[in-house]
């Protein structure tokens, strides 16, 4: 019986396989990087604001208090923004003829708001309570970043589920005194593991199976 194939056609289907198990890690792998991109998280992109508002000006250089401005960072979810008559406090007297600060003027004399554009924006289907984090001891340098060394702030955290999900496992590594909450410029002491259980004690901070749960953030 004459043979229909050649012996190179086991060649092709093998290389054929192999080809096809190879593309198809490829493409989960690019698929993952792609996930984990500032591309998709908006990690490290630069948000523009209808004024030229500098952080590292009122923070870093004036060094204005986080809760000056966002008020409600202590005791709501949200941390609040800041309305135009807290920046008419200052701006009142220092640049009150500024062209920079036109819309602020503008939207004190009108009561309409600016439109601030959002940073760090959480899905829906995930809750945020700024309060809870801040009076358990986490900091805002934590999750925003060095905020007092940013012109124009950005995105410092993915904001991914596995990155909350490092902290909620073991918020030992990440709590810190609340004298240093608003404190930029405080780093983790070499001990930092045994003060964060310390910490974490003291704060009445929920063990890993609580923090986990689907429930503590999808509700």
């Amino acid at each position: 019986m004459p043979q229909i194939f050649r012996h190179s056609t086991n060649y092709l289907a093998r290389t054929t396989i192999y080809g096809a198990i190879f593309i198809l890690v490829a493409a989960l792998f690019v698929a993952a990087e792609i996930t984990r991109s500032g591309w998709n998280t908006g990690q490290y992109i630069e948000r523009q604001q209808p004024i030229q508002f500098s952080h590292k000006h009122h923070v870093g250089d004036d060094g204005i208090d986080c809760r000056y401005c966002h008020t409600s960072v202590e005791t709501a979810a949200s941390a609040g923004m800041p309305s135009t008559a807290v920046c008419m406090n200052c701006h009142k007297q220092i640049w009150a003829d500024s062209l920079y600060l036109e819309p602020v003027r503008a939207s004190f004399k009108t009561g309409k708001p600016l439109e601030w554009v959002r940073v760090h924006d959480l899905p829906d289907f995930a809750y945020f309570n700024h309060s809870i984090h801040v009076n358990k001891g986490v900091g805002c340098s934590t999750c925003h970043g060095r905020i007092d060394q940013m012109p124009v702030v950005s995105q410092a955290a993915s904001l991914q589920m596995e990155w909350c999900l490092e902290c909620h496992r073991q918020p030992e590594n990440f709590v810190r005194p609340k004298t240093d909450i608003f404190n930029m410029e405080w780093k983790p002491p070499s001990d930092q593991y045994k003060q964060g259980a310390q910490l974490v004690k003291s704060y009445y901070i929920q063990g890993a199976n609580v923090l986990t749960s689907c429930s503590t953030c999808h509700r």
